[in-house]
């Protein structure tokens, strides 16, 4: 077996990931890396273009975004070594804030893009995290880890998990003090990865 590792080295993580979940549909994934595993979600790209577009630019850091240290607008990319500063046990994880407080304005704003199929029916869904008011969300995502209907029509869906659910369900079951976890789980990066041809125009 050790005579395979140079082959697998050259394998490109494209490739890899659908190797190692060959019931992946071609499509646009993000690849979230935490302290608690891999969390894989197919993103909506034809449904919610904007929210997509958004999350992956953020994520390849090819969108500018307001550093909260310096307050200058900044490309690199943003979902790098932050935390899930923001559980709701046993129903949803949240992260895509640098400070970890939830209260970052990162600088962006999008508009909301509700379907009348996206519904939070179930877990696994990746949605735009905003502060209650019309076109709100903008750097802030999290991922449901149980079905929340009352959602449905509040928050953007982009996305949803096809592998890895296992360990959202183990951040959200973290302890927590309110909203706030004890031990905030760590999101390492986030990787945009395409199997098979894009979309056609």
């Amino acid at each position: 077996m050790s005579n395979l590792k140079p082959l697998f080295a050259l394998i490109s993580f494209a490739a890899a990931l659908g190797a190692q979940n060959p019931a992946l549909k071609p499509g646009l994934y993000a690849v979230f890396r935490t302290s608690q595993g891999t969390i894989t979600a197919k993103l909506y790209e034809k449904d919610t273009p904007i929210a997509v577009r958004n999350f992956v630019a953020l994520a390849e850091g090819s969108k500018a975004w307001k550093d909260p240290k310096t307050g200058a607008m900044v490309k690199r990319p943003l979902y790098d070594n932050i935390t899930f500063h923001r559980v709701l046990p046993g129903q949803m994880i949240q992260s895509g804030d640098p400070t970890a407080t939830g209260s970052h304005a990162c600088g962006i704003t999008i508009r909301d893009e509700f379907l009348p199929g996206l519904r939070f029916e179930r877990a696994g869904k990746l949605a735009v995290a905003n502060t209650g008011n019309p076109d709100s969300g903008g750097c802030q995502f999290f991922i449901t880890t149980e079905a929340v209907p009352e959602w449905t029509g509040r928050y953007t869906i982009f996305g949803e998990v096809v592998d890895g659910l296992e360990a959202a369900n183990k951040i959200s079951h973290a302890p927590v003090r309110g909203d706030r976890p004890v031990d905030p789980a760590k999101l390492i990066g986030v990787t945009i990865e395409r199997i098979g041809a894009g979309p056609k125009k």
